[in-house]
């Protein structure tokens, strides 16, 4: 089975400020560990959107296995932050932009 891609937006909650050294590390290691596993699309950081803090384009075999591996991610797992999956179609040459 192709994998499918997810879009990730992780929000912050309220506790977002209280982020240790340990786990910002240990959400650096799981973005390593997606990229090398080749679930990781892209991810990044947004800039001067209040209340957001970044996003993942994943890929994975089904919605479920998209929702495990953002359970995993240390900033929700710590209630740093929660999440919003959405299933997502990359337009590219390739597929003729979808048309």
């Amino acid at each position: 089975m192709e994998k499918q891609m997810y879009m990730v937006m992780l929000e912050k909650t309220k506790t977002y400020n209280r982020l240790t050294k340990q786990i910002v590390t240990e959400h650096v290691e799981n973005i390593r560990s997606l990229d090398e596993e080749g679930r990781l699309e892209i991810c990044g950081v947004f800039k001067g959107y209040p209340g957001m803090a970044g996003m993942y384009i994943l890929k994975a075999e089904s919605r479920e296995e998209a929702e495990a591996l953002c359970e995993r991610e240390p900033l929700v797992a710590g209630g740093y932050a929660t999440y919003k999956l959405v299933g997502f179609q990359k337009a590219d040459r390739e597929n003729n932009y979808l048309l």
